[in-house]
Formats: structure tokens, sequence, C-alpha cells
């Protein structure tokens, strides 16, 4: 393997465990959908929590999107097989983000067709079945799914097909598999537990603020006893391993717990992570008035979660393991794009700073000023 395609495949990882960081951070909007019953009491309540996600959503929803284009571009073998294989989980996926989308649209417009309560039900459902889904999608990174390649076929003329799906439930056997789902159950704690601390941050409201923080208390402690649950399970599990030049992948025990030794890096930024998801939800659950949670909480949820994608993709680790074909699993390796596709993806990525800096700008602007009573009963634009 040349030196450059080597670089390639191991940048193009780190971008997309970035975005994929990013948007489990950006998940506090989804979270958010979830607490407005417990949060908010009257209507000008409500009307503040919504118009507080409104500004937000659709960076949740871009970052979902430009995390499926990026697979695409890198990885094009995992997107016809995970894509094109499980897409009834995707498939769910994508129309929970859809409904949000409409949701934010239409709920407040004057003669919208299904009514506010309607799209408040669908925002509902956006907050569990988006992130709980999107959970048991990223847990099959660790657990495997039901593929099975074979690049031969691309010579048989009536079936050119490299993937092919080995059940009928196309993706929705996922959900069954308690491990993702602890993930899924996981992440889902963690979104309300920011989503808390993002109203504190955002909203100028003391009895929203009261409400949110025991929310934080609340939710994270079901959040840190699945969290760890999750870890142990994953570092003490089983997992695939191929040696330096072979392709040929076997059983490891424990292997993830030997990633995490072997790449001692990963290992101080995991527990980084930690350390800074903890301190915000401890200070914001206890102190009398602390508005930067969000930003505390948010810093460390992106390096756990960078580490975790580094601990399925690198040293030597197929990042989506066959539960049907050991051999048939993806690495960074065997499902990339060839080395000119990665080499102009590299030139444009080269954009994204710019792109994180305009978000930046743009939160910025919106979030001069908190939310408050005020400026929802005279403002213009209400979501």
């Amino acid at each position: 393997m040349e030196l450059n395609e080597f670089f390639y495949q191991h940048y193009w990882w780190f971008l997309i465990s970035l975005l994929g960081a990013l948007l489990v951070f950006l998940l506090f909007v989804q979270g958010g959908q979830t607490l407005f019953s417990a949060v908010a009491k009257k209507p000008i309540e409500k009307t503040m929590l919504v118009n507080s996600l409104g500004r937000k959503w659709e960076f949740t929803f871009t970052t979902l999107v430009v995390f499926g284009g990026a697979f695409f571009a890198s990885f094009p073998l995992f997107y016809s097989t995970s894509f094109g294989g499980a897409y009834w989980l995707w498939m769910a996926i994508l129309f929970s983000f859809i409904i949000q989308a409409v949701s934010y649209e239409y709920r407040s417009k004057k003669g919208n067709l299904l009514g506010t309560k309607v799209y408040d039900i669908f925002l509902l459902i956006n907050g569990f079945v988006g992130i709980i889904l999107l959970g048991i999608a990223v847990g099959t990174f660790f657990t495997g799914a039901d593929f099975r390649i074979d690049k031969n076929n691309l010579m048989d003329v009536s079936m050119p097909v490299i993937s092919t799906w080995q059940n009928p439930s196309h993706g929705l056997e996922a959900i069954v598999d308690w491990r993702n789902l602890l993930l899924g159950v996981t992440v889902f704690f963690l979104a309300r537990v920011q989503a808390s601390l993002y109203f504190m941050n955002n909203i100028d409201d003391d009895t929203i603020y009261i409400r949110c923080r025991r929310q934080v208390l609340y939710n994270a402690i079901p959040f840190v006893v699945l969290f760890l649950t999750f870890v142990a399970v994953t570092l003490l599990s089983d997992g695939y391993e191929f040696a330096d030049g072979s392709s040929e992948i076997y059983v490891r025990p424990y292997k993830y717990f030997f990633n995490l030794v072997e790449m001692p890096w990963v290992a101080v930024l995991f527990l980084a992570g930690v350390a800074s998801v903890l301190y915000a939800i401890i200070r914001a659950a206890f102190a009398t008035k602390w508005r930067l949670g969000i930003w505390f909480s948010g810093i460390g949820t992106v390096l756990v979660v960078l580490s975790l994608f580094f601990l399925a993709g690198y040293n030597n680790t197929p990042y989506y393991p066959s539960a049907t074909d050991m051999q048939s699993s993806l690495t960074i390796y065997n499902s990339s794009s060839s080395l000119f596709t990665l080499e102009v993806m590299s030139v444009v990525s080269l954009l994204l700073p710019f792109v994180l800096g305009y978000i930046f700008y743009a939160w910025r602007a919106m979030d001069r000023a908190p939310i408050t009573e005020l400026e929802m009963e005279s403002g213009e634009h209400k979501y």
C-alpha cells in the first residue's frame, strides 16, 4: 500500500469521526424536543423552548447529511453495504428527521394543515426515534451486521452486486441486539442532559433554569450508568483484527481494550472527554447559577465520540464487522475510494474549517442575547 493512500484513508476516517462526534453533540436539539412537557408548564414557556431549538435544528440536519455524504465519497463500499442493505433502519432515521424539518417550518403558521399539536408529536417522535436509532446504527460499528462482500460479483453480468444483506429485516435486526440498544438509550439520555444544559445557557428565565437544572440530574444518573455499562461491555468483548500487510481477519479477545492500550493518545482523549462531561453535569446540577455547562459537555462529548470512532476504525480494526462472514468485514483499507478520489476530496475538505467558522459565527449571531419571554411575545418570527 502506498504511503499516500495510507495517509488519506486515515485522514478521511478522522473526518468521518469528527462529523459523527459533532452530530452526537448536536443531538441536544432532539433531546430538547423530548423535554417540552417536563420543562414547560405554560404556553409561553413552550414557545421559548421551541424557538431556542428552532434556531439550531438545521445544524443537526445538515451535519447528518454531510456525515452520509462524506461516507459516500471516502468509503463507498460501506455506503452501499449499510445504506443499501440496512435500508429500513436508515429510512426510519431519515423519516424522523424529515418530519422534524416539516414541523419547525409549519407548526406556528396560521392555517397549517395538521395543527400545532400534531407537529409537536412529530418533534417528540424525532426526539425519541432519531436519537435511539442513530445510536443503534453506530453500535453496529462494534457489534457487526449481517452482510457478505464478494467483489468477484462485478464480473457477473446477471448480478454485478458486491455486497448482499443476509436477512430479510434489512437493518431492523440491529434494534433487537441489546448492545446496540444500550448505546442508543445511552445517547438518548446524553442528548437530554445536553438539551437541559443548552436551555440553561440559551434562555433567560429563572423558572426554566431551575427545571432544567433538575433535568440535568434526573437524566445524568441513567446516562452515567448506561455509559459505564456500554464501555465495560465494549472493552471486554471480542473484536476483529487483521495483521499489517494482510487482508485475513481473525478474532482477537478484548480487542477494543487493547486498542485503548496500544493507542494511548486515544485513551487520553477519552478520559479528557469523560472528565469534561462529568464536570459539566456536576457543576450545572449543584451550582446556584452556571450557564457554561453546554460547552464543557459539548467538547467532552466530541472527544469521547471521536475516541470511540478511533477505537472502531484504527489499529487494524474492521470498523464494520460482518456477523455472517468475518472475512467480509469492512476496514478503512478495503472499503475506501481510489487514491485519486481521496486526494481530490481532501482538497475539498480544506473548506471544512471555513464552514465550521461560519457555523460558529451564525451560532454567536443567533445567541447574542438569550431568549426571553418578552422577545417571544413581541417577535415577528416564531417557530
